[in-house]
């Protein structure tokens, strides 16, 4: 689990309405409504506390008609606590040193590759460093948002004039996927992490 991930699981947790969200929901899958009665607390303040779990991956939702559902995930709380113990222990030190050089190649790549204008100056050809570039772009979309080609066109020529070929690295890489024309982000964690690559 990176070190981002790892801050983001301990942000989720340092909250005791939401320590509290988690212990009652470990009892079981509760609705928003009950949550808020348990806790004493306005359903929009459940809400917001239950953003902030679900971004971190500690619980999900499910929504019948009106009504949401949340559950823990189990998984991933017991993933996000051997992750943090395992930095502190056992490998911290080097993954520190790893990461502290993927950020250098990160700002490398964009200083680089991309003008003062954001506009990318040529498309890399070194795998790793064209991936940083194709990621730094494509977070530049929304997440959820249904795109026409033409609409994905527009947004990439802002970046590059060939934007055929960007579109199609989009895809290959998994940072979005394309139906009837159609393009849509896909969830982070299917995108081709550069960072893997060796």
């Amino acid at each position: 689990m990176q070190l981002d991930k790892i801050v983001g699981y301990h942000k989720a947790l340092a909250d005791p309405t939401r320590l509290r969200m988690l212990l009652l929901l470990s009892k079981g899958e509760m609705h928003g409504q009950a949550l808020a009665q348990k806790l004493n607390l306005s359903q929009p303040t459940v809400t917001h506390h239950a953003s902030k779990l679900r971004s971190a991956a500690l619980i999900n939702e499910r929504r019948e008609k009106n009504t949401v559902y949340f559950k823990l995930n189990p998984e991933f709380i017991r993933k996000g606590g051997e992750a943090s113990l395992q930095f502190i222990f056992d490998k911290g030190a080097n993954e520190m040193e790893e990461e502290s050089k993927e950020e250098k190649l990160k700002e490398s790549v964009l200083r680089n590759f991309f003008a003062k204008d954001g506009r990318l100056r040529q498309i890399p050809a070194q795998y790793k460093k064209k991936l940083i570039a194709l990621q730094h772009i494509v977070e530049q979309l929304k997440p959820g948002v249904v795109y026409s080609e033409k609409e994905i066109n527009i947004f990439i020529k802002q970046y590059h004039d060939d934007c055929a070929t960007i579109r199609r690295e989009f895809i290959m890489h998994q940072f979005m996927y394309r139906e009837n024309d159609k393009y849509e982000l896909n969830p982070r964690e299917i995108w081709t992490n550069w960072e893997s690559v060796k």
